[in-house]
């Protein structure tokens, strides 16, 4: 995605094939299934499948360029890791009011396991937050959600993790409004089924630490071309040519 582009509904824009334009998109969803690196990109233009202009194909053109250009990349799952510690890390973030049409923010979050990815999702939040702190806190409900029912998944293949979930954000108000219910004042507006991710804490099922690395940007936002590269190479798609 290009760097601060804003898609947004074009009344004026020239039409487009809007079959073709879904035709595209839907492929592009479903390669989204091994390519976590797409996701946010993929999940911005499937906003305008009812009504595509111009604009909006030019930025699905631009994927798929890019996706021309990368046929040779993937994710690998390890066979043997030896520095791997056992257990589920989850990369949660926002980017709040993003979305110029109706200013809600996106929700991206990445699971690894044995430092490869088993999940992640880009996807834009049902309700409109009020602060960058709100919009984090509800990246992290979802994140949990997503964390805990991988670690019963990881239980039910005969996986038992030896730590906690661990779950990293890049807000620390978002971590403290989590652990410490004296916040709730400031947060009783939040719809309460956001508050999950203060139980799961509270119960210490998951744990929620700071992260300053920011791997999770390429999942909420449109990044310089550098920094694109060397996050994707963190969250793990890499490329194949090796093992042809």
């Amino acid at each position: 995605m290009e760097v601060n582009l804003k898609l947004e509904l074009d009344d004026t824009g020239e039409e487009v094939n809007a079959t073709l334009y879904k035709q595209i998109v839907g492929s592009l969803r479903y390669l989204c299934n091994s390519r976590p690196d797409l996701s946010f990109a993929v999940g911005v233009v499937s906003r305008f499948v009812d009504t595509p202009k111009q604009s909006h194909l030019t930025a699905v053109k631009r994927i798929m360029r890019y996706v021309q250009g990368t046929m040779n990349y993937g994710i690998l799952f390890p066979r043997c890791v030896n520095n791997a510690v056992d257990k589920l890390e989850g990369f949660s973030d926002s980017d709040w009011c993003g979305d110029r049409v109706d200013r809600r923010s996106t929700t991206g979050y990445i699971f690894k396991y044995l430092n490869a990815p088993i999940s992640w999702c880009s996807r834009k939040q049902p309700v409109i937050a009020l602060s960058s702190c709100e919009a984090e806190y509800i990246a992290c409900a979802f994140a949990a959600c997503q964390g805990l029912w991988l670690e019963s998944l990881l239980k039910d293949i005969g996986i038992d993790l030896t730590e906690p979930i661990q779950l990293l954000v890049d807000n620390q108000s978002a971590i403290n409004l989590a652990r410490n219910p004296i916040s709730h004042g400031r947060s009783k507006h939040i719809e309460t089924r956001f508050h999950f991710i203060r139980f799961q804490v509270a119960a210490k099922k998951i744990v929620l630490s700071h992260c300053s690395t920011e791997i999770h940007d390429i999942l909420t936002k449109g990044l310089k071309h550098d920094r694109f590269i060397g996050l994707r190479n963190k969250i793990g798609v890499v490329s194949l040519d090796h093992l042809i």
